[in-house]
């Protein structure tokens, strides 16, 4: 009998960034798999084979695993619409049409899990802390992205909060199949252009 000469594989150890990344992506699974309520620590724990200290130690508690997972989403909506501007056609139509439709795309991209995150956040100061951040940004990246078509007009304040409470509503009725993808890319764009076209002079 021939003895076995084989070396274990060597375990490799993962940053700090590395592991939060798995551990992100094993708690949208989670979500998609079972839902938001199957998100706890001592369960994320197992689902990614890693001791309970450490789950604790890169979120603290159910409500930093969420909030955590609320960024996540956000950055990755900022980094597709950004993207997407980057490589449109500079006009005011294409632009329009890049906002809308990259909005609804990421949020559909977490289908059920993004309304479950929200749930389970809400009334929370984190949820709201960061929302807020979030919103501020998407408003002044749309502002910066209108700007060129619309001088010596501009938008009001009021107008991107309407285009924002939208495009949230729009794309969480595409996600839960009240109204098609499409239906949704549209509503918001025409929404869009009309806020555009309505504004006052300077």
């Amino acid at each position: 009998m021939s003895k076995d000469t084989s070396t274990p594989e060597k375990r490799v150890r993962l940053s700090r960034e590395q592991r939060q990344r798995q551990l992100l992506d094993v708690a949208w699974r989670l979500a998609r798999e079972e839902g938001t309520d199957a998100l706890t620590l001592p369960r994320m724990a197992e689902e990614a084979g890693v001791t309970k200290p450490l789950i604790y130690d890169h979120f603290s508690t159910r409500n930093g695993l969420l909030t955590a997972l609320y960024q996540d989403f956000d950055e990755r909506q900022t980094a597709l619409i950004d993207a997407a501007l980057e490589a449109s056609v500079p006009t005011l139509e294409a632009t329009a049409r890049v906002i809308a439709t990259s909005y609804v795309e990421c949020v559909l991209s977490q289908g059920r899990e993004i309304p479950g995150v929200l749930a389970g956040l809400a009334g929370s100061p984190e949820l709201e802390a960061v929302k807020r951040d979030y919103q501020l940004v998407f408003i002044e990246k749309c502002r910066n992205a209108l700007a060129p078509f619309i001088r010596p007009k501009k938008i009001l304040q009021a107008s991107f909060w309407a285009m924002l409470g939208a495009a949230d509503a729009l794309s969480h009725a595409a996600a839960t199949r009240e109204i098609t993808v499409e239906q949704a890319q549209t509503e918001l764009y025409e929404i869009i252009m009309a806020i555009v076209g309505r504004q006052p002079p300077a």
